[in-house]
């Protein structure tokens, strides 16, 4: 019956981060009941994983707003045909081989993003998330101690990979063709769980006072534990496949070793709130628009 999912299980696939949700049938409405204990597991393990999920861009749609007001259309990026709020992530536009978390370069990221198989390579195209929780946990105090302090300046220009391709050119050039900036507490504390996280990714450009060459090596060695192989869930995908990941406190990376064969996810994201760090202040904007 409608909504009515019953025996759901909740199974982790690893120690820090990632489970599969088996039992939910995303092409019906959820009831309250099941829909709380999707939304507890998310929040509990970061990332979830739905298998053997027939739905359609509506369903997507539906299943995403569950979690909150939907993001309207991407500032920069292509998105479906009478559909602005889905993003058609195409490996011939681009192939997002590197970690990130999406639109961390606005004062408000995602609160988080739906991925739905659509067209899949006969090998590779993995997607693997990170825990920003985790890996704040794990660092040495001396080195916490730092992080806390710090703010990161955020940008769409800091990373944005060449594919080599027509079509990635014209990608990449649109997606360059605005500047934004915004300036986020590297310890985000997540507005649900209250749990403190590295908030970095590709697009953290420099750190606040410091420049580009003084920033990068912080930044790099900050990042390096939250990429640290326990806090990395690595996901293989298969045809009817459905994942979402909370954008609040990991990062993600598309790994690109799918050749020359066509991959298409369509994503879904939720509108997020502005971060928030340790010390109650909150992100801002530096730049937009020029």
């Amino acid at each position: 019956m409608k909504g009515m999912n019953v025996s759901l299980e909740i199974r982790r696939i690893g120690g820090r981060i990632g489970a599969e949700v088996i039992g939910a049938d995303l092409s019906t409405e959820l009831s309250e009941t099941v829909f709380s204990q999707v939304h507890q597991a998310l929040l509990d393990h970061k990332v979830l994983f739905f298998r053997d999920q027939e739905i359609t861009d509506d369903e997507q749609l539906a299943f995403a707003g569950r979690f909150g007001p939907l993001t309207q259309k991407h500032p920069m990026m292509r998105t479906v045909e009478g559909k602005p709020q889905v993003i058609a992530v195409d490996g011939e536009d681009q192939r997002a081989d590197h970690w990130h978390t999406d639109i961390s370069f606005t004062p408000a990221p995602s609160m988080g993003t739906t991925l739905r198989s659509v067209v899949l390579p006969p090998y590779g195209g993995d997607t693997m998330v990170a825990n920003g929780e985790a890996a704040y946990k794990q660092l040495p105090a001396e080195l916490r101690e730092i992080a806390d302090k710090l703010w990161a300046v955020h940008t769409n220009h800091a990373e944005q990979p060449r594919l080599g391709t027509e079509r990635g050119e014209v990608t990449r050039k649109a997606f360059l063709a605005k500047r934004f900036e915004a300036a986020h507490p590297v310890v985000r504390v997540h507005p649900e769980s209250g749990e403190p996280s590295l908030f970095l990714g590709g697009f953290a450009q420099r750190l606040v006072g410091l420049t580009l060459r003084e920033s990068r090596p912080i930044i790099d060695v900050l990042q390096s534990y939250v990429h640290r192989p326990e806090n990395v869930a690595r996901w293989t995908w298969r045809p009817g496949d459905v994942l979402i990941f909370d954008n609040r406190n990991t990062q993600h990376f598309a790994v690109n070793d799918y050749d020359g064969h066509k991959r298409v996810l369509n994503r879904v994201s939720i509108t997020g709130d502005v971060p928030v760090g340790l010390d109650g202040k909150s992100s801002y904007a530096i730049e937009e628009d020029q």
